[in-house]
């Protein structure tokens, strides 16, 4: 008996159901022929992966080039006014310069301050051969010395940018920096380069959290090793690839770090799904090999699209324009790959090792047998939200809108020294310059004036000075300083406020556009801004022209990509709003957090701030991504059950139940693996972490185990709507799912040919 919609009944539609079926078998056979090569020439095939991360890892240590410290914004004002600093042979003084701050009680003119710190001075000049030191005891630098003489400062300028010499750099000056010891004296080091590492790497503790989880999970040793061997390899050698991409591109020192933590999530949750599918081949009286057919062939498939479609979501960073942008979507974009990789050959090559010994070594636990998923915890809750659909879809809708009212006050910009805890020297040297100096001191606005046919005249550059002093939010400004022979001049303005205030970001805008233009006018010379602050400002407005643009982009891709797969409008609308709604409530929370100060206790921040500039494109890319993975492991279990029974309700709860508890323990372990990051000292690093952590936890609980079933027990049959005209023209896709009917069974003669 033929049930359903009309267009699915008839002698027509079954012949044209059977030739889809066909088409998407011999679609299959790549993957098949993939796991049976694994198993067959598992050994070639792991000795290959160990060759590949030794091979890797040395050509990465001989040929790998430098990691970038810059981030550019070509065509910006604040870029502008650097690179015009840069060719007059000028220091880059929004670099890596750094501080010796000190503080005396005795005043910093006492005899034997003095003589300890230009002592200091002396064994840093000696021990780090190329730096500058400018002491406030040079003549002419007592402006280094703070009102009331008990704070001062020395700039140390260094002579090449090597990312790998600052940090020995810095670990030298703190040892000596450390020696001395005079009574009254406390001396602190600003800068980025003297930051504090993290004692124990986030990365290590996020690795322990997961194996706790898969434990668990599995209930074997074995079975949790995959997993984690998998990440290993995947996050070795893509991270020694991208060491090695630095000689062909600019690549921001932290990708590392974010394609580590990407890595590590991604290739942990990829293995969880073919190991789980493997297991479940075993239970069903499967060999060995049948079951890693099995495996590579759903739950491998399912793989490649979640990484593909990873990867179409990192590709939509390119739009952006910018270089450092399409740096560290390149890192994360290998990351995934290799961990992609890893898991569609190293893992079937690995059970072909471990074959029936998968549960080994298990920790005790009732099996779980054929035929349960009606009695899992999974399935009754789908019940429940299902019986109460309208409260469900009401309520958890709720939540995500008053998690994401925060979004409201997003605002963009850069770290600094103050937002780490006060445990570390470079925050403590940053305290000291604002209580000392005042509030500005630490982030200078930097006014360059550019004459037109040599240095800017004197009067000129009296009158700029005169009119930035007297604008409002500005503290005080520097005497016109001219660079050298070139044609620029230097004014150094401090404002009232810190360079993260949205005060400082208003007087930047008035700056522009009301104190500069008419002196530009009046005298002929190009005036710029640059700074930490203008740089904020400058990148923050690129941001916020371009993030629709690839937001847009993302979302269509995405909903073509569903489209394809479910040959249904409404489920990939319904994806995307909701996708969107998860992701918002993410970034509500990250805001909350970072930016209002919330649970500062808990996160250890050292205080709050505006939200990285970069972070809510790279934020965004990875979620959206990530999100879909589980929506279509989820919906094509769905899709399939209601294909069998034609019943929504069943097919909503029965998949539901036989995905709940995969997308539980993947979805607790990416958040333990991002939320690891939180621990750290980077404050960018911390708030990627949280928002990867808050994100996942929220779609993978008040989205797919509230919102989604709801929402399809409303629509019904109309989740599977498409227009008949579209569906002709649309290719079959089977991603995952249950085994398809005709798969042979164990001892086959179909699957021993």
């Amino acid at each position: 008996m033929c049930r359903g919609r009309r267009r699915r009944c008839g002698p027509d539609a079954h012949a044209k159901r059977i030739n889809r079926h066909n088409a998407a078998h011999t679609r299959r056979i790549a993957m098949k022929s993939i796991a049976q090569f694994a198993y067959r020439r598992r050994r070639y095939v792991v000795v290959g992966w160990i060759l590949a991360l030794v091979g890797v890892f040395a050509l990465s240590g001989a040929f790998g080039g430098e990691f970038s410290t810059e981030f550019k914004l070509p065509g910006s004002e604040s870029q502008k006014a650097l690179d015009l600093l840069k060719k007059s042979g000028v220091n880059d003084r929004t670099g890596h310069q750094g501080q010796v701050v000190f503080e005396a009680q005795q005043g910093v003119q006492d005899p034997a301050v003095k003589q300890a710190v230009e002592g200091l001075l002396g064994d840093i000049r000696s021990a780090v051969p190329g730096v500058e030191t400018i002491s406030p005891y040079q003549p002419g630098k007592d402006y280094q010395i703070a009102k009331g003489d008990k704070i001062a400062y020395v700039e140390l300028n260094f002579s090449d940018r090597n990312y790998e010499k600052y940090t020995d750099d810095a670990d030298v000056i703190k040892g000596l920096r450390n020696n001395v010891n005079v009574p009254g004296l406390r001396i602190e080091l600003g800068g980025d380069m003297f930051a504090e590492a993290p004692a124990l790497s986030s990365e290590f503790i996020g690795i322990i959290a997961a194996i706790i989880i898969l434990l668990i999970a599995f209930g074997s040793v074995i079975a949790m090793g995959l997993p984690i061997i998998t990440a290993l390899f995947g996050i070795g050698i893509g991270v020694a690839i991208i060491g090695l991409l630095t000689n062909v591109m600019a690549i921001p020192n932290f990708t590392t770090q974010l394609a580590a933590m990407i890595g590590i999530g991604v290739g942990i949750d990829y293995a969880l799904l073919i190991v789980s599918r493997y297991r479940d081949g075993l239970r069903e009286g499967m060999e060995p090999r049948e079951a890693i057919a099995l495996s590579l062939d759903t739950s491998g498939r399912a793989v490649l699209f979640a990484g593909v479609t990873v990867v179409i979501s990192l590709l939509g960073m390119f739009l952006m324009n910018l270089d450092a942008m399409r740096a560290v979507s390149t890192g994360a974009i290998v990351a995934v790959l290799i961990t992609m990789l890893a898991a569609l050959t190293l893992v079937p090559a690995i059970l072909g090792f471990a074959g029936r010994n998968i549960d080994k070594f298990g920790l005790p636990h009732r099996p779980e047998k054929p035929g349960e998923m009606h009695r899992t915890i999974w399935w009754r809750w789908s019940r429940v939200i299902q019986a109460h659909p309208w409260p469900a879809l009401i309520a958890s809708v709720a939540v995500l809108i008053v998690l994401a009212i925060p979004l409201l006050s997003l605002r963009l910009g850069f770290g600094d020294a103050g937002n780490r805890p006060e445990s570390d020297s470079s925050r403590r040297a940053y305290d000291l310059l604002s209580e000392g100096f005042g509030p500005g001191f630490n982030a200078p606005l930097l006014v360059v004036a550019q004459g037109k046919n040599g240095p800017p005249e004197s009067k000129d550059l009296d009158t700029l000075a005169s009119r930035l002093e007297s604008t409002s939010g500005v503290e005080s400004v520097t005497k016109p300083e001219v660079l050298g022979n070139s044609n620029l001049a230097l004014i150094n303005v401090f404002p009232t406020t810190g360079p993260q205030a949205e005060d400082t970001t208003d007087l930047v805008h008035r700056l522009r556009k009301e104190t500069i233009p008419p002196v530009k006018a009046q005298t002929g010379m190009d005036v710029l801004t640059t700074g930490l602050a203008p740089g904020a400002v400058d990148f923050s407005d690129y941001v916020t022209d371009k993030l629709p643009i690839f937001i847009g982009a993302v979302l269509a891709l995405s909903f073509l990509l569903l489209l394809v797969v479910f040959h249904s409008v409404v489920v990939p609308l319904k994806a995307v709003i909701m996708n969107m709604l998860s992701i918002s409530a993410a970034f509500g929370a990250m805001i909350a957090v970072f930016q209002w100060g919330w649970f500062d206790f808990i996160i250890g921040q050292g205080k709050e701030g505006p939200i990285e500039a970069w972070a809510p494109m790279m934020l965004f890319a990875i979620i959206f991504g990530l999100s879909m993975d589980y929506e279509v492991f989820l919906l094509t279990r769905v899709r399939e059950e209601y294909d069998r029974t034609g019943d929504n309700a069943r097919a909503v709860a029965d998949g539901l139940a036989a995905t709940g508890r995969v997308i539980s323990a993947a979805a607790a372990i990416m958040v333990c693996v991002f939320g690891a990051f939180v621990l750290g000292e980077q404050r960018d690093i911390k708030l990627f972490g949280f928002g990867l952590a808050a994100a996942i936890f929220i779609d993978a609980t008040i989205v797919r185990l509230i919102l989604v079933p709801a929402a399809m027990e409303l629509m019904g049959r109309a989740n599977w709507w498409a227009p008949a005209w579209l569906v002709r023209y649309l290719p079959t896709i089977r991603v995952e799912g249950a085994r398809d009917r005709g798969w042979p069974v164990a001892g086959s003669a179909s699957e021993a040919s």
